[in-house]
């Protein structure tokens, strides 16, 4: 199609300077004459060259500026905590619930065991440390003051108080 066309060698370039998005774009055709002759479309051919050809100068890259003012992207891993090293004591507070159920004591500890299930499950730690704390003390306290009622019940069984 182009007869008479000479086609110049290029210089080897290393790869071509700036980043892709200005390297990708074609650079703006000149307007020139409306009749395309052969020295014209060698000019046109050059044109869409890359950046480092010495036909065309050099125009530095508009985003250069850019990536020197970020900063690289990082990602982000939220790692939650185990939530599994959260102990409920919910068979302790079943126990002291049914069997040593002082003053109602193992039934409050058992709601907030439950309570401790729950909050593991929305991935709650810090709610789920405090009330497994006071599902503990409860289980604690229920199973001291029944322990201690059932002995004292024992030795007033063994010494009834008509001995005194």
């Amino acid at each position: 199609p182009f007869e008479g066309v000479a086609w110049t060698p290029r210089p080897p370039q290393g790869p071509p300077q700036g980043c892709f998005a200005c390297i990708a774009k074609p650079p703006a055709l000149q307007q020139s004459s409306p009749v395309l002759s052969p020295s014209s479309a060698v000019y046109l051919m050059e044109s869409k060259s890359c950046k480092g050809d010495s036909l065309r100068p050099a125009v530095p890259c508009k985003h250069s500026v850019e990536k020197k003012t970020m900063t690289n992207p990082t990602t982000v891993i939220e790692i939650y905590p185990d939530t599994t090293e959260v102990n409920d004591y919910y068979l302790w507070s079943i126990f002291n619930f049914v069997y040593l159920n002082f003053c109602c004591l193992g039934f409050i500890a058992l709601a907030y065991s439950l309570k401790v299930r729950d909050k593991k499950l929305l991935n709650d730690l810090n709610g789920a440390v405090e009330d497994a704390k006071t599902a503990r003390l409860f289980n604690i306290t229920s199973s001291a003051l029944a322990t201690f009622c059932i002995i004292l019940i024992f030795i007033f069984l063994r010494y009834p108080l008509s001995d005194y």
